[in-house]
């Protein structure tokens, strides 16, 4: 398939880009079909995931929080730098700023998410990075793993789309259990979801 035929997508990142990174070799061992990552958005410049990009010859863009600190502008910027580029589909991977609901109604069912549990356990608001283990291992559930979602107004209530279960070990930690998640689960799901989402979106597109 020819990448003027794949759904341009937009990866939205903070930090080191180990989801970006999955991605990437996803695509490039043809996991990833209907979809092309075309555009790499962080909100920190100095953001890791921005050499894994330009490594891969994708290009990036930077809207930095300190620069657009109010929501309302930092939102503009990024649907001016989506529109301008053509993006289809976006991708949060490990993106740190919430984003509104002017802007998710914008993108229904076009915003994908991916949160290191199983949804509706130990998501929301304050639930991210390393808290969401703490959270699991303190309540000292069996099981955990990964969401893969659509983003809504609610943080981490979007409709789910794929998940994957991790085993919780004896004794372990909440920064082993972050590292098995992410290679168990997280870097196995956000690429088939991104998938089936393009497939999805690029059917409807020739429908039309």
């Amino acid at each position: 398939m020819k990448s003027n035929d794949k759904i341009k997508v937009a990866v939205l990142v903070s930090g080191g880009g180990t989801n970006l990174q999955a991605i990437i070799d996803a695509e490039a061992a043809g996991i990833i079909k209907h979809g092309t990552v075309s555009l790499v958005i962080s909100n920190n410049p100095n953001a890791y995931a921005l050499a894994r990009a330009a490594n891969a010859g994708i290009s990036t863009v930077v809207i930095s929080s300190k620069e657009y600190k109010e929501q309302d502008v930092f939102e503009e910027k990024l649907i001016n730098t989506l529109k301008e580029n053509g993006i289809e589909l976006i991708v949060l991977a490990g993106f740190m700023r919430i984003l509104s609901e002017k802007f998710t109604s914008r993108y229904s069912r076009r915003i994908i998410n991916v949160h290191p549990s199983l949804i509706p356990s130990f998501c929301g608001k304050g639930y991210y990075g390393l808290k969401v283990h703490e959270a699991a291992l303190a309540y000292g559930v069996k099981v955990t793993g990964a969401t893969v979602h659509f983003v809504n107004e609610i943080p981490d209530g979007g409709e789910i789309i794929l998940q994957k279960s991790v085993y919780i070990k004896k004794g372990e930690s909440a920064e082993s259990l972050q590292q098995r998640v992410m290679r168990q689960a997280e870097w196995k799901i956000l690429p088939k979801a991104l998938e089936l989402v393009s497939k999805e979106m690029l059917s409807e597109k020739k429908g039309k």
